[in-house]
């Protein structure tokens, strides 16, 4: 499955009310972005922290136990955002 091309920053995956995304124009380091009621933050992919905003413990326990099982994922979408290809959908922590 694909997000919808186009968009500057495409929902790549959802799962008990958190919101994972990633910016098409952002550089730097490979990163994504985990919105909560209002709240967001930065991970960086590479050694799975938060690295900008505050989330809740438990909610920030959540996206990195997500983001540990897809770092394979996350990279390819972060290389797929660079170029500016659609997003591949990640499966949600189950």
């Amino acid at each position: 499955m694909k997000t919808k091309s186009g968009s500057d920053m495409p929902e790549i995956s959802r799962f008990f009310g958190i919101v994972i995304a990633m910016y098409y124009k952002e550089h730097g380091i490979p990163h994504f972005h985990a919105k909560y009621t209002g709240e967001t933050g930065v991970f960086s992919i590479a050694d799975l922290k938060l690295i900008e905003g505050h989330l809740p413990k438990r909610v920030v326990g959540l996206v990195l136990e997500w983001a540990f099982e897809h770092r394979d994922d996350l990279l390819a979408d972060w290389e797929l955002a660079r170029t500016k290809k659609p997003l591949q959908l990640i499966p949600p922590l189950d």
